[in-house]
């Protein structure tokens, strides 16, 4: 194989700049004062790029608005790639959740938020791909708030799962340039560092010590060699502490940034000391690959400190290579001088005898003896997995760029790339799940959990690899495109690099953008560099410009604390949608899974949608995301917005509305003048002829002091005991060891297995138990609504259930004059009117189905 000259000749002998390039391109690389420091406007677009989306007709989100605003447009002689890359920001604003307005958004990885993940449903094991990839957004604010996200909220597990946070933040800085978030950010990224050497730090081995599933891999060839097949035992991984080398690298360099010389130093050797004992304890020059490393001697032989397959069931095996051995790269962690050729590693990745597959490339190498591919998500032990294939494809951008080998070239980098696209793919559109058949692509689908599953980077590896826009420290802007020169064009159009729109052009002959031919570089709408041939490029770029302050309004109507307020009501709702889906902080339009409420079923012209925010809020402006599924769920024909003041409803003078009429897929903004001072509003949906009117969120949006100040309005839920008083006082006949009663009435309503604020009679011995509300006083009853759980196992929906009184000397049935839905149902409200009675007590029964229990997250009693 030909050996590829990665030496570049210097800028000025290398590179043939435009006559009218106002950037010098010189050995110490100056940028020409002429141009100024501005931040970056978007009046010299290149692409079109509503005719992009509109060619993009798969989009679930159709805010064209905001992908003009946030997305670097993209486009190649490949259509899957370009589908792919728009697809990807697509799926990343179904994990956006505004959490609270103290804490603003986090990201989730699943498309729920299942039991292991942390506060608003995120975990942080894809934290580095996921930043890698939101990096690239224009508005920097849930990227922002992201980052603060694990240190600021509680309950954020930021060591749950191995990730590599200091290395993200680092290269947040590296695409932003902005030194003060680097050095408010650094006190986090020390913390995190020092968190695991307090919990993971192996003195004496000198590496960090875990085990497989917690990098998010269980189930793995060495874990299925232990007594804990699912978690493994403990060992000196080469994904731990390539991760731990690339963050102690990252405290060094932000240090070094504030003058902290001593601290810079610490951590520099904190990484030069990782990378010994990486390179000389976790590589096996005999296989000429990194390995784990047990840590203790395990059943069947293994020995401490034996490498995977050196000792135990299959030792001497010459297999045993995982897609991890590859991660080292990713931090450029090998040591480019060294006399050991660790590049020969990659010779596997290519080989369909050993990593390359059709949809893979595998997790482990083809013929290891404990190769698996399975039907159902996960055995990391030869299934197709994006998050390591994210890994190896920007481990292969570095050696590419940072190391002389001659193992993989730029061609193989485009070949696994495209092997990632069209795997990406699900009855014909994008899509992606959390494993797939590497020679099939059928991905392992949980339903309701893994669909558009944000564990993995794409855009990054497109901006930083196929386009080759190295991001770094300096005021240098570096691009080294890894697409193929036969190409006849490439464009990426509107970057934000430090603060900066930058384009990068290939156009072959010239005729399709009409900047030249070649190679062409645009920062702030002008040209900046130009190479005929296809070649690495630098140009100087002038200083940082800082981004815009970010307009932290705050959304009053998002409710994921389980709250009473804010909350939502309607005149008529379809029993298996839920209000409480109106104000989770997250915004997306698929029907499976869904994540919405709507009026179907309605026999209504029109009906009303109230939010009540329990306490008076200064509104700006509001945010309905209609639903459009074409069929019978479209947005409304028209909708009236009124506000409640001095106990009456009125229209709010001096509004506007974007877009003006209703359009669903987007938020429809209502916008005030002035800001309206109220405590609830009034949504009238005129539905559509033919069809109903659904919603997945209403945000509220305003200025305020924070902490936001308590909801004060009066709460008419006769069974409410936040906790703090004896009456009312909730008992069951059983309650399992996992959960409280005292829940089922503290007003907190939690649908998401994440959350555990319920009552559930799980493992319970009867086939059926009863729950029941004691007033401390004689009420008068006339509605129950029952928020009834299910996690899809052993907590679902009763099959039955009856409300029954106590009249003072007995216990009697409620008289019910409706139910609505007529079935139990779970993950929704189940609100049964009866006839009004005056009792002390009121109490449920319910007919579990079997073999599963009954599950309540509220019980809450009204008047009428």
């Amino acid at each position: 194989m030909k050996k590829i000259n990665q030496k570049w000749l210097p800028i000025s002998s290398a590179i043939s700049l435009l006559v009218a390039c106002p950037f010098m391109s010189h050995a110490n690389i100056q940028a020409d004062a002429s141009i100024p420091s501005v931040a970056p406007t978007r009046d010299s677009e290149i692409l079109d790029r509503v005719e992009i989306l509109e060619r993009m007709t798969f989009l679930d989100n159709r805010d064209w608005a905001w992908y003009k605003k946030n997305v670097p447009f993209l486009e190649t002689p490949d259509s899957e790639i370009d589908a792919t890359y728009y697809y990807r920001f697509d799926m990343m604003t179904k994990h956006f959740v505004y959490g609270s307005p103290e804490h603003g958004y986090a990201v989730t990885e699943f498309i729920d938020r299942p039991a292991w993940s942390g506060t608003y449903g995120a975990i942080v094991a894809p934290v580095g791909l996921q930043f890698s990839d939101m990096r690239w957004l224009r508005d920097q604010r849930v990227t922002r708030d992201y980052a603060r996200y694990w240190f600021n909220v509680p309950g954020a597990l930021p060591r749950a799962y191995s990730n590599w946070f200091g290395t993200s933040m680092w290269g947040l800085y590296e695409a932003w340039g902005d030194r003060a978030f680097i050095q408010s950010i650094l006190p986090e990224m020390k913390a995190q560092y020092e968190g695991w050497e307090q919990e993971h730090f192996d003195a004496k081995a000198q590496m960090f010590v875990w085990n497989g599933m917690q990098d998010g891999m269980e189930t793995n060839i060495n874990s299925r060699l232990t007594k804990d097949w699912f978690r493994g035992a403990e060992g000196y991984r080469p994904t731990l502490n390539a991760y731990m080398y690339g963050d102690a690298l990252a405290i060094s360099r932000a240090a070094e940034l504030t003058g902290d010389t001593a601290t810079a130093k610490l951590y520099a050797d904190k990484a030069s000391a990782l990378r010994d004992r990486v390179q000389t304890r976790l590589w096996d020059p005999k296989r000429q690959h990194f390995f784990h490393m047990f840590a203790n001697d395990e059943q069947g032989g293994i020995k401490a400190n034996s490498l995977t397959y050196q000792t135990g069931t299959h030792a001497g095996s010459p297999y045993g290579r995982e897609l991890i051995g590859f991660v080292p790269w990713q931090f450029n962690l090998p040591d480019p001088k060294a006399k050991e050729d660790y590049a020969a590693a990659w010779k596997t990745l290519m080989d369909p005898n050993g990593f390359f597959a059709p949809y893979g490339p595998t997790t482990v190498e083809r013929h290891d003896p404990q190769f698996k591919i399975t039907p159902r998500c996960c055995v990391w032990s030869g299934d197709s997995w994006p998050y390591a294939t994210a890994q190896t494809l920007e481990a292969m951008a570095n050696l590419l760029n940072n190391y002389e080998q001659d193992y993989i070239t730029r061609a193989d980098y485009l070949k696994l790339l495209k092997v990632f696209t069209v795997t990406q793919r699900h009855e014909g559109k994008p899509y992606i799940a959390e494993a797939a058949n590497p020679d099939t692509g059928a991905w392992q689908i949980v339903d309701g959990h893994s669909e558009h599953y944000f564990h993995s980077s794409y855009i990054d590896l497109v901006v930083t690899g196929l386009a080759g826009l190295r991001p770094r420290a300096d005021n240098v802007l570096e691009v080294n495109p890894l697409f193929p020169g036969d190409w006849a064009y490439f464009a990426l159009d509107g970057v934000s690099y430090h603060g900066h729109d930058v384009s990068i052009l290939w156009d072959k002959d010239g005729t399709r953008y009409n900047k030249g031919k070649g190679l062409t570089l645009i920062v702030d709408g002008k040209i900046a560099g130009n190479a005929p041939t296809l070649q690495k490029l630098e140009v100087a770029i002038p200083a940082p410009v800082p981004a815009s302050p970010t307009d932290n309004a705050i959304n009053f109507a998002v409710n994921n604390e389980g709250s009473y307020f804010p909350n939502f009501s309607a005149s008529f709702s379809d029993p298996k949608t839920a209000l409480q889906r109106l104000n989770d902080g997250v915004a997306w339009y698929l029907n499976a899974p869904p994540n919405r409420w709507t009026t179907e079923g309605s026999p209504n012209t029109s009906d009303t949608l109230v939010m009540n925010f329990g306490t008076t809020r200064p509104v700006s402006s509001l945010s309905l995301y209609f639903l459009d599924d074409g069929d019978t769920l479209r947005p409304p024909k028209a909708y009236e917005v009124e506000y409640w003041k001095d106990g009456a409803w009125l229209k709010a003078s001096g509004s506007t509305r974007f877009p003006e009429k209703p359009e669903g897929r987007r938020p429809n903004i209502v916008s005030f003048a002035n800001p309206v001072s109220t405590e609830k509003f009034r949504f009238t949906l005129i539905h559509s002829p033919g069809a109903f009117t659904g919603l997945s969120e209403v945000e509220a949006w305003g200025h305020d002091t924070l902490p936001l100040s308590a909801p004060t309005a009066e709460i008419d839920d006769l069974a409410y005991n936040p906790g703090s008083q004896q009456y009312p006082k909730a008992s069951a006949s059983y309650t399992s060891p996992f959960d409280r009663i005292e829940e089922v009435n503290d007003g907190k309503v939690f649908f998401s297995s994440n959350s555990r604020n319920r009552w559930t009679a799980f493992e319970s011995p009867n086939d059926t138990d009863w729950v029941q509300i004691d007033f401390g006083a004689e009420k008068t009853v006339g509605r129950v609504d029952l928020y009834i759980f299910g996690d899809d196992g052993g907590v679902r929906a009763p099959l039955g259930y009856a409300l029954i009184y106590w009249d003072g000397t007995a216990w009697k049935p409620l008289d019910i004059a409706s139910r609505t839905p007529k079935e139990p149902t779970a993950g929704t409200v189940n609100s049964i009117s009866v006839s009004p009675v005056k009792a002390r007590k009121v109490g449920v029964i319910f007919k579990h189905d079997s073999p599963g229990r009954t599950g309540l997250t509220e019980l809450m009693v009204f008047e009428k």
